[in-house]
């Protein structure tokens, strides 16, 4: 039975690489693996970013009957976001900090093989914004890609864990700090930089697989030559960006230390040769601070903004900004996810993005058209729509509601009912498309805020917020503070919603069984019929799930696992001990009754059928 099956396994693999046969179009060993369903070779499942598996052992008629197979101690106690990657018999895993790498045996009773610990200065820690997580390694030709919290990325051998090479891609004495999962496409590793909220002024950089050499780095904003943006072939909303279409939004040189990290999950598609990925917050939380000299307010691109760039040459493609002069930090990182939706009638090749600010925005993955832009949060009051007229002046703008503004009420003065927090309708926890069903599914949160402004000066390695945060639930909520939701990506609807006590801050796995599963902030792991959201599974692991649940095939059965260890911005308080409401930019408090319902820890949860 192992010889038949290990002969299956290498045809399969044979035929994925025929089908891609020219390492032009992508990393062929890392196409081949995503293709093999016994396998979880990326961290969002393969490079479209979809987290939909095609195992069906496991099924909405049977999975009810599921068991714990075996559960693993990463021995570390804070927040575990990401997920592990398994190729062939091998299991590979990354703690938050100290980041330590793991490569478990899955034929010899989960025996670690090697472990990887890298040196780095606990200091990194005080810089971290939101919990010292790390969200996954990445595999591709016999290497694990890591990115550590003091900006290393490092390339180990998956066969024994020797470094390979190691490469800084910034200095955390500045407030640059690395928790992304890097992206392996072609011969290029892509990772992006966090520290948007000290004043760092941040970028995506493409590094050679083999050497570590720097390929190509795009900044978020600044000059054309900085941000990787072609005057007139970029294109916005269907038009060339411009000269300069980043200096000429930020007031003088603030855009030195204008943020705009990337720690999100990125996607690419092989066909285009472009790589999508989003950015976060412009420096700082304070937009009184940011406004024009005319005191107005200005865009400062290309903060919060989807972006589509070719893999070869960095070269923006197309560029879309989801929140122009942000003053609420809804970041725009959130993942990308590629599709082919059928919208107005017509097939279009697709990607679609749950941002922060509560809309579901869905471009043609070429031109970066905008197709579809409508709230998956109703509760979302700070902006009224996306105005979709092409003939308006403001086409592709939200419409702000100024009652919900900060900037018009000013620094030291509270704005009061924001929704959402600033946690967003969806944070980083990435959503699932699942080929079953032709639905998004997506992972929410129901948090509203008052938001205080106040003035603060920029110091290299200090915090430069500017913002106090106050965060509760949406009103009426019923006692929910977050959820799942069904979501046509055609229509921009919600099919069917299932509210959860808490944020739901892990990401979503679908499968060709017809599951959707998920964890939640108190610890369930959780399995939903995709069609109604009926629950069909529940299992209360050790700590709260803040990870990505994932699923492999071993000696021919499937498993589902998924990383326990509360933590993340939403459970920072109980993370770093902290009680002070105002703390986490609020998170300690609008979350203040989690503690009643989990408590910190660290391991991996793997379950199967009997």
């Amino acid at each position: 039975m192992k010889n038949w099956l290990a002969v299956t396994r290498a045809l399969a693999i044979v035929a994925a690489l025929a089908s891609f046969a020219t390492a032009a179009q992508a990393n062929r060993d890392v196409i081949a693996h995503s293709n093999d369903p016994a396998d979880w070779a990326v961290q969002s499942g393969d490079y479209s970013g979809q987290r939909y598996s095609k195992l069906a052992e496991i099924n909405k008629d049977n999975v009810g009957d599921l068991k714990v197979a075996w559960t693993f101690s990463t021995g570390v106690l804070r927040g575990h976001e990401g997920g592990p990657l398994v190729i062939g018999d091998t299991m590979y895993l990354v703690t938050p900090f100290p980041n330590a790498v793991m490569a478990l045996d899955l034929a010899h009773d989960q025996k670690i093989l090697w472990k990887y610990q890298p040196k780095q200065d606990p200091s990194v820690i005080g810089v971290m914004c939101c919990d010292s997580v790390n969200r996954g390694v990445q595999y591709a030709e016999g290497k694990i890609l890591v990115h550590t919290a003091d900006t290393s990325l490092i390339a180990l051998d998956a066969k024994t864990g020797m470094e390979l090479w190691k490469v800084t891609d910034d200095d955390p004495k500045k407030g640059a700090t690395g928790t992304g999962a890097p992206l392996i496409v072609k011969d290029k590793v892509i990772v992006g930089v966090s520290g948007g909220e000290f004043g760092v002024r941040c970028y995506i950089t493409a590094y050679d697989l083999n050497s570590g050499y720097k390929v190509w780095r795009a900044y978020a904003m600044g000059p054309d030559e900085d941000v990787l943006v072609d005057p007139e072939k970029t294109l916005v909303l269907g038009k060339p960006a411009g000269k300069d279409s980043s200096l000429s939004t930020w007031n003088g040189d603030q855009w030195k230390i204008g943020g705009g990290p990337t720690w999100g999950y990125m996607a690419y598609d092989p066909e285009l040769n472009l790589i999508y990925y989003g950015t976060g917050n412009p420096s700082t939380w304070n937009p009184v601070q940011r406004a024009g000299p005319d005191r107005k307010p200005i865009d400062q691109k290309w903060a919060m903004t989807m972006f589509a760039r070719d893999v070869d040459t960095g070269i923006a493609r197309w560029a879309y900004q989801m929140t122009p002069f942000d003053q609420w930090d809804y970041d725009g990182i959130n993942e990308p996810i590629l599709a082919d939706l059928e919208i107005n009638g017509f097939p279009r090749k697709t990607v679609t993005h749950f941002d922060r600010n509560g809309f579901a925005y869905t471009w043609d993955r070429a031109t970066g058209d905008l197709l579809v832009a409508e709230k998956f949060d109703p509760a979302a009051n700070w902006a009224t729509s996306i105005v979709m007229d092409k003939n308006d002046p403001h086409y592709g703008r939200p419409a702000v509601v100024k009652k919900y503004a900060p900037f018009e009420t000013g620094t030291d003065e509270t704005t009061k009912g924001i929704c959402p927090s600033s946690l967003g309708s969806k944070n980083q926890q990435p959503a699932s498309y699942s080929l079953a069903t032709g639905l998004f599914y997506v992972p929410t949160t129901r948090m509203c805020m008052d938001y205080e402004p106040f003035k603060v000066s920029y110091t290299v390695g200090q915090p430069y917020v500017g913002a106090t945060l106050t965060m509760y639930p949406v009103p009426d909520s019923q006692g929910a503070t977050g959820g799942l939701i069904a979501w046509d990506g055609a229509r921009g609807k919600i099919v069917w919603s299932k509210p959860e006590r808490f944020a739901v801050w892990s990401g979503v796995l679908t499968t060709a069984g017809g599951i959707a599963f998920y964890g939640t902030l108190e610890g369930y792991f959780k399995a939903v019929d995709q069609k109604d959201g009926t629950e069909l599974f529940k299992f209360k692991t050790p700590s709260g799930i803040v990870g990505n649940p994932m699923t492999y095939r071993h000696a021919g059965k499937q498993y589902v696992a998924v990383f326990s260890g509360v933590g993340g911005w939403a459970g920072i308080g109980l993370a770093a001990g902290l009680t002070n409401p105002d703390d986490g930019s609020g998170a300690v408090g609008g979350f203040a009754s989690l503690s009643g319902y989990t408590s910190l820890g660290g391991s991996l949860t793997v379950f199967a059928l009997p």
